[in-house]
């Protein structure tokens, strides 16, 4: 299991500190979100560009935001390695994964709690990774949603059946206990924001998190 720390529960005014914290972790996830697919505001493009000089992590961009066909270049140049986009969030699914694609980026689909795997069933062949939502998303630091067991577990069973190479990462309510559950389930990547940064020690938890998979 690979671990993804959230920057989102990070220490804004000292991201380039707080970053340093979590490299023993392969991944960081970062939310983008614009205020109106989901009501928070985070950061944008400028503020990738600015993290990606003091990382050498994959950078996870999760785009939370209406129209994101509009921002995939920017977020491209500016150093994301994997770019996500809500199915939800715009009517040309297949087009904004292939224009990821096309960016020379990893592309990734996202599904909220209450969109079923069906959604996105077309589009598998197209994609490096796949974010189930455990939690509504928008806000860090909410209880994990147990009735998406059944998601992971229905596109590990897919992409067993179809051979297809895709990762299926979470996000939402990760800690020791329930990473043991989605990574039972079928998840290759978890991402853990609160667990990992309401913490003294950041780094330690995302040791704790790697070595509760593990056990």
């Amino acid at each position: 299991m690979k671990i993804a720390p959230s920057i989102l529960s990070a220490d804004f005014a000292e991201l380039k500190t707080e970053i340093k914290k979590v490299d023993n972790a392969p991944y960081l996830h970062i939310d983008i979100m614009d205020g109106h697919f989901v009501d928070n505001l985070t950061f944008g493009p400028n503020v990738v560009k600015a993290l990606r000089n003091h990382s050498q992590q994959i950078f996870d961009c999760h785009l939370m935001v209406t129209e994101p066909e509009k921002y995939l270049e920017a977020f491209a140049k500016a150093g994301a390695d994997i770019i996500g986009v809500h199915v939800e969030a715009t009517p040309h699914i297949h087009r904004a994964l292939s224009q990821i694609k096309g960016l020379g980026v990893k592309a990734e689909v996202v599904i909220n709690p209450g969109t079923p795997v069906a959604a996105i069933k077309e589009v598998l062949p197209l994609v490096d990774q796949v974010l189930v939502m455990t939690v509504d998303p928008g806000f860090g630091g909410q209880a994990f949603l147990e009735s998406t067991l059944g998601k992971i577990k229905e596109l590990a069973q897919l992409r067993l059946q179809t051979e297809l190479k895709f990762d299926i990462e979470v996000d939402g309510g990760i800690n020791t206990q329930t990473i043991k559950q989605v990574a039972k389930a079928g998840a290759d990547v978890a991402v853990a924001g609160s667990f990992v940064f309401n913490s003294e020690d950041p780094a330690k938890q995302v040791a704790l998190l790697k070595e509760a998979t593990q056990n």
